[in-house]
């Protein structure tokens, strides 16, 4: 039997990802193809000053990573509830308001599914953080008041609201005889968040799951911090990093490495004056082909190709010991050999963060590890294995649950929006 689509959908509109999902006939969450056959697209914007179109997701990045002239627009989630939401920003001649571009990027979703469903959508539940805003009632609701409207304003005659970590335990849900408490760890691009939550058949049932969510807690670590540290460890050295000035008297300036190894940062480097600094602080290092190497890079514009091809690394040490970096800068070869161990002392600052993060949602909750029956990863960095081996060791008698993690928040709200609207 040919699955038929109702007209609810689940919408995760993430702060470095977005999914929308749909349920078919069977009961079965179905990721959308959003951009290229893919069910993920970046919440990225890009106004194209040159052509004057308004790129999304992948496309958006291309865009400025090509160094086109134009204003690229990230992270649009993190603004709701906070002071900048009223602000307005300025593309040529156009002033463009926050919950605006929000509501530009989301008619872009809502478009995009609807042709890949080949109807429209006119219901949808959307995720939201279990505080948009920490300790302040009065923004968070604001905060749900604005992505609502931003959701409206595109169409939907429907619109509720689900938390994240309930949606990303819902599908686990539906395999549990019994009451369990699980830890949500979600790691993504920018955050690592935890919940813990109680999940059971009875509570599946409910429409109200706030009570459910028993203590949250939240750190600014996440997949970009990864590949910032690892580029800094591995990659910045064979740049010059560490080396010193030809006097032996002190190190080459860190700010440029830093910024290299910053996505948001790397356009910083192209400018004039940026070029000037590297040449003279060449002129004084005692390995100036290294800083030669650094000045080619940032001249052809590769800053952003260097990192994609650092996480590529990163990723590739998910599942190997070793990985081979050779990253082409005109006729060299930037090379170097980074080890899952090299990958592991570049983020012990991190991995503890994190586990003094889990430890005060523990606090919180007033309960100890080994309450904890289920651990629900979601996220890429979950995948990280100083991260994963330091999750197992915390709750060994833990059942590891590994989601789709990039899509499992989409997906729990695709059931809800089922439940809620069908």
């Amino acid at each position: 039997m040919t699955p038929t689509w109702t007209n609810a959908c689940g919408l995760d509109f993430g702060t470095s990802n977005s999914t929308f999902a749909r349920v078919d006939a069977h009961g079965v969450p179905h990721l959308l193809a959003l951009e290229d056959g893919k069910p993920t697209i970046p919440s990225v914007l890009f106004f194209g000053f040159e052509d004057d179109r308004l790129y999304f997701g992948r496309q958006a990045v291309a865009e400025y990573v090509s160094g086109a002239d134009g204003r690229l627009l990230r992270s649009l989630k993190s603004v709701l509830g906070t002071a900048l939401i009223g602000d307005s920003t300025r593309v040529k001649a156009t002033s463009y308001g926050f919950v605006e571009i929000i509501g530009l990027f989301i008619a872009a979703l809502k478009a995009r599914a609807e042709t890949e469903l080949g109807a429209p959508v006119d219901s949808v539940v959307c995720g939201r953080p279990v505080h948009f805003v920490d300790d302040d009632a009065q923004a968070d609701a604001a905060a749900q008041g604005q992505l609502e409207g931003a959701v409206r304003a595109q169409g939907f005659r429907h619109v509720e609201f689900q938390f994240e970590p309930i949606a990303a335990a819902l599908d686990y849900e539906r395999q549990v005889t019994s009451e369990k408490l699980a830890l949500i760890v979600d790691l993504g691009g920018g955050t690592s968040d935890f919940s813990l939550v109680r999940v059971s058949p009875e509570r599946a049932r409910s429409s109200d799951r706030s009570a459910d969510i028993l203590a949250t807690a939240g750190v600014h670590v996440g997949g970009t911090d990864f590949d910032r540290l690892l580029s800094m460890a591995r990659v910045m050295p064979e740049l010059g990093l560490g080396t010193l000035t030809r006097d032996g008297k002190r190190h080459l300036p860190v700010a440029p490495y830093y910024d290299l190894s910053t996505w948001h940062r790397i356009n910083r480097l192209y400018t004039a004056q940026a070029l000037r600094d590297l040449r003279g602080t060449g002129r004084e290092a005692q390995a100036p082909e290294r800083v030669s190497t650094m000045i080619a890079l940032i001249e052809d514009r590769l800053g952003h190709r260097l990192i994609g091809a650092v996480e590529t690394a990163k990723i590739a040490l998910s599942d190997a010991d070793r990985a081979d970096f050779a990253f082409p800068v005109r006729d060299q070869v930037l090379a170097a050999d980074i080890s899952i161990a090299d990958f592991t002392a570049a983020l012990a600052n991190s991995v503890e963060r994190i586990e003094t993060t889990i430890a005060e949602t523990l606090r919180r909750a007033g309960i100890g590890s080994a309450q904890v029956d289920s651990l629900i990863l979601t996220g890429g960095s979950t995948q990280v294995p100083a991260i994963a081996s330091r999750l197992v060791a915390l709750f060994p008698d833990a059942e590891l649950v590994r989601t789709d993690v990039l899509g499992s928040v989409g997906l729990g709200l695709a059931l809800d929006a089922a439940r809620k609207f069908g």
